[in-house]
């Protein structure tokens, strides 16, 4: 009876503390959502580039404000990519709002500005790093560093929020890194950090913190 009661207390004291340093209403099933968008992105993102090829349309980024949109694969692919990040960034919004609400936490705290802060600097350096690549039409690494900045962000970010997410931007960042190797397949490399990493790992995080 004892020995149960210490364990009791020892899981409240880990709560708390757990509580006081990190922001654990991160919502899994926005994982989840994530990695549905970007899978149906991808397949947009698809059928945009193989019309390109069909079409014999090519280097479009260097006139990515003038060329008419039905010419203009790259602008589509922005679009998409853009539509896809407001509707995560909204569903992770929503969804994390409600978790904190069912928890009775605020969503704002000194724990979650700390997890946007970290998660945003490496992110911020990535997208600059991307327009370089972009401005010197190295396309074919773009989907590398956007997986890999991306993952060093989520792991970066990881030590404010819920573990799992350590593991979301590590293999992202492996994912990345492969990818380097492989130009040109930088779609398939980008739908499956994106999209089935968010899945599976937005999945754990529903099962083991959410449920």
């Amino acid at each position: 009876m004892t020995t149960d009661k210490y364990l009791d207390d020892i899981k409240e004291i880990k709560s708390l503390m757990n509580k006081s340093t990190r922001f654990i209403s991160l919502s899994g099933m926005s994982g989840v959502m994530a990695g549905i968008y970007a899978l149906i992105g991808g397949v947009f993102g698809y059928f945009i580039i193989e019309k390109a090829r069909e079409n014999g349309t090519r280097d479009t980024l260097s006139r990515l404000t003038t060329t008419p949109w039905d010419q203009n694969p790259s602008l589509q692919i922005v679009v998409v990519a853009a539509i896809v990040l407001f509707m995560a960034v909204l569903t992770a919004f929503f969804l994390t709002k409600a978790k904190a609400s069912k928890h009775k936490q605020k969503v704002w705290t000194k724990q979650s500005i700390r997890l946007v802060v970290n998660f945003m600097v490496p992110l911020n350096i990535g997208a600059l790093f991307t327009l370089a690549l972009l401005q010197y039409n190295l396309i074919g690494l773009v989907a590398p560093a956007m997986l890999v900045f991306y993952g060093l962000a989520c792991m970066n970010a990881a030590q404010f929020t819920l573990g799992t997410v350590k593991y979301l931007g590590l293999s992202c960042a492996i994912l990345g890194l492969i990818n380097t190797q492989y130009i040109g397949y930088g779609l398939y490399f980008w739908t499956a950090g994106f999209g089935l990493c968010h899945i599976i790992y937005g999945a754990v995080m529903y099962y083991k913190y959410d449920k």
